[in-house]
């Protein structure tokens, strides 16, 4: 049944073919299949070939079938039917020659065959495929044209497959063709063997039987040790080497073998070491030569070189060291008499040690002036306008411990620790007008706003804002509406322990705080108060309570909150920046500068110091100057590093405070030693240029009393004119 179904489908295609074109009868070309060979082949003439087995047991309609088959077969030889093997050819012109040619279409396979057993359509051959990670396509086939990725989805759809089609556990990525590909059974048995700790060869066979390695009789292993007696020739001596050794030793006795002659014992050779040049080095220095006898050395030196006897005693009882001369000059009536040298052996000593002890190499000094190291400062003069003289002094009954300078520099307040604040002219020195409350003034800084006059007085747990007399009417009328609105804001969302409190209107008077801020019974007193560049916020700093008492108030709103909820260390002195949203925060040794909007830390500066006094900003917002007890003085970059640009130590003891000018290139830093120090200190714009900082002037005038000097020093906003208050209860003024 097998042949008859083959049979037939061979004989429907021979009836669908068409008969041999023109060009086949022209050529008469045979095909041969890559199993004949070109010898003894006969042209079937279009008839299809007979299966080369068929079964003997193949019914008579089989065989009948098959004859029919030939004869029709032969019918269409005969009758001149051709058969279409060969594509039909077109005849165009050819664009490059502009002659005739013939064009074949391009053969289709129409067979059904196994893919599996054709190449990878893709060519590009054995280099890294991530080149093709962008392009749209994965290579190129035979031909030439690309073949173009398959479409992948995601992951969500890959598992999806994975759950639909339960042989796609099997398959695997060919990076090459871009698809998942099956694994055939030998492949995934070698991954089960690998996977298994197992060897990936399916034949191999660990209890095959043990190779024979012995092939002796029966097989037996001979041992290397055996009972056999030791050989006589392993310890009786060799008579052929007896008459080796003989010979040679007649041949040394009759003189033809000379043995190596023996080292003679020469006199030993010195080398001058000195005149030895090399070719590598510089030649060396001449040898020490021995200094020449002088007078005194003479056997009959004159009167004035004889020691006397109280000189002969002297030198007898000094030290050899200590000696200015190794002997004593010696007089002899004639050189017959002269003694042998009784310092022979000694001076050939010293000279063959100063030989020894010689330099060998000459060092060349540097020649450089010592001013020269010292770097060049611009001349004070040339740096005017600074304070240079005192020119009014106000004096006070106790420590005048704070002060501050109006907006305009036309006034400063002063507080002292009786409980005094005073306000006067800087001009003049006039008082103006005195304030008493009830315990020490620990802090006092004026608003910095120029449209208001108001100034904050820190007291024992409580801050006091002030407005001095005589203010124009709209500045007064806006200063009271800032401090103490008609309609209060209203309340904060989280109460705060710190309390706002305004007395009436009519109670109103220039002795009186306009408003009053309580701070919590435990902060204690408030050793500083900053403000901010807008005058709205101002910051705290008690030296009681938990956290270093750090409270930021806000004027317009009537609130005050703590900035931190826990600090490392007690907190010493905190600072706005001039231009940033920065607050720094100094410890006893670190200085921490925060980011308020982000609520986040920026940098830790590490200045060295044991105890932190002070510290002030530069106008620019770039620089920043810290003062300690330990009499150091650090600048820091604050673009550069967290380790201080530079470190002065100008004063004698503790420093207490530091302040910028606000306009002038100056800074003033104010000690216990009783001095004032003022410093040049100009900061460049340009990045690469390092700021200048020359010493200028130092500044006396403040008593040391109980230990302590100036306190405090505050910079005149429009002049170059400084403002100091110090332990003896004088505030001076001192002026370029």
């Amino acid at each position: 049944m097998t042949v008859q179904a083959r049979s037939s489908t061979k004989r429907k295609q021979l009836d669908h073919d068409e008969p041999f074109t023109a060009f086949d009868e022209s050529v008469n070309m045979e095909m041969l299949s890559d199993e004949e060979n070109g010898e003894d082949v006969e042209s079937d003439n279009g008839d299809v070939d007979e299966f080369p087995e068929i079964d003997e047991e193949s019914s008579e309609e089989d065989e009948i079938y098959l004859g029919e088959e030939d004869e029709a077969s032969g019918q269409g030889s005969d009758n001149g039917e051709e058969l279409d093997i060969f594509p039909k050819a077109k005849t165009i012109v050819s664009d490059i020659t502009s002659q005739e040619k013939r064009v074949y279409p391009e053969i289709e396979p129409e067979y059904d065959s196994d893919s599996s057993t054709e190449d990878a359509p893709n060519r590009v051959g054995d280099i890294p495929m991530h080149w093709y990670d962008d392009l749209p396509h994965v290579g190129y086939d035979m031909d030439g044209k690309r073949v173009l990725k398959a479409a992948r989805g995601d992951e969500l759809d890959r598992f999806l497959e994975t759950v639909e089609d339960p042989n796609s556990w099997t398959s695997a990525f060919d990076k090459k063709a871009q698809a998942d590909k099956p694994l055939t059974a030998e492949e995934l048995d070698i991954i089960r063997r690998l996977h298994a700790n197992e060897n990936p060869d399916a034949n191999y066979d660990p209890y095959e039987p043990l190779s024979e390695w012995f092939t002796g009789k029966g097989k037996e292993e001979i041992m290397p040790l055996s009972a056999a007696p030791e050989p006589k020739r392993r310890w009786v001596p060799s008579k052929w080497e007896h008459k080796k050794v003989m010979k040679i030793v007649r041949a040394i006795r009759q003189g033809r073998i000379l043995p190596n002659k023996a080292k003679s014992t020469s006199q030993p050779q010195f080398y001058s070491i000195w005149s030895e040049s090399s070719s590598s080095h510089a030649p060396p220095l001449p040898a020490p030569k021995p200094p020449l006898p002088t007078n005194s050395e003479s056997y009959n030196p004159p009167e004035e070189y004889l020691p006397a006897e109280e000189e002969k005693k002297q030198w007898e009882e000094t030290d050899p060291e200590d000696r200015e001369r190794d002997y004593l000059p010696q007089k002899y009536s004639a050189l017959r008499l002269v003694p042998g040298y009784d310092r022979f052996i000694k001076d050939r000593f010293n000279r063959q040690l100063d030989l020894y002890m010689a330099p060998r190499v000459q060092r060349v000094k540097l020649n450089i002036d010592p001013d020269s190291l010292i770097p060049k400062l611009p001349s004070p003069n040339s740096l005017k306008p600074f304070p240079v003289y005192k020119s009014l002094q106000v004096v006070h009954g106790h420590m005048a411990r704070c002060i501050s300078v109006s907006p305009d520099g036309a006034w400063v307040v002063s507080g002292d620790e009786g409980g005094v604040v005073g306000l006067w002219e800087v001009n003049v020195g006039r008082e103006i007008k005195k304030w008493k409350f009830d315990g020490k003034i620990g802090s006092i800084e004026w608003c910095p706003r120029t449209d208001t006059c108001y100034f904050v007085v820190g007291t024992e747990d409580m801050l006091h804002f002030l407005i001095p007399p005589n203010l124009p009417p709209s500045v007064l009328q806006l200063t009271q509406s800032t401090l103490a609105p008609s309609t209060l804001p209203p309340a904060p969302e989280t109460p705060s322990p710190v309390k706002w409190s305004t007395p009436s209107s009519n109670t109103w008077t220039d002795d009186s705080a306009i408003l009053t801020v309580h701070l919590p019974s435990s902060s204690g007193l408030p050793t500083q108060i900053t403000w901010h560049r807008r005058g709205d916020y101002l910051a705290s700093v008690s030296i009681g309570g938990s956290q270093g008492a750090v409270w930021i108030h806000q004027v317009s709103r009537r609130h005050s909150q703590a900035p931190f909820k826990k600090v490392r260390g007690k907190v010493q002195l905190v600072l706005f920046h001039p231009m940033k949203p920065y607050f720094f925060v100094a410890t006893q040794q670190y200085v921490r500068m925060y980011n308020l909007s982000e609520q986040k830390l920026l940098k830790t500066l590490q200045p060295g110091i044991k105890w932190i006094s002070s510290m002030d900003v530069h106008p620019s917002g770039d620089h920043l100057i810290v003062g300690g007890y330990d009499r150091k003085l650090c600048w820091f970059d604050l673009e550069l590093s967290d380790k201080p640009y530079k470190v002065l130590r100008y004063h004698t003891r503790a420093i207490r405070s530091l302040h910028f000018h606000p306009t002038y290139p100056l800074f003033a830093s104010s000690s216990d030693d009783g001095a004032i120090q003022i410093f040049h200190a100009r900061v460049y714009n340009d990045l690469m240029t390092d700021p200048l900082i020359v010493p200028l002037k130092i500044l006396r005038g403040h008593e040391v009393t109980k230990g302590l000097g100036v306190l405090q020093v505050k910079w005149c906003n429009r002049h170059p004119w400084l403002v100091s208050g110090g332990a003896d209860g004088a505030v001076n003024v001192w002026c370029s």
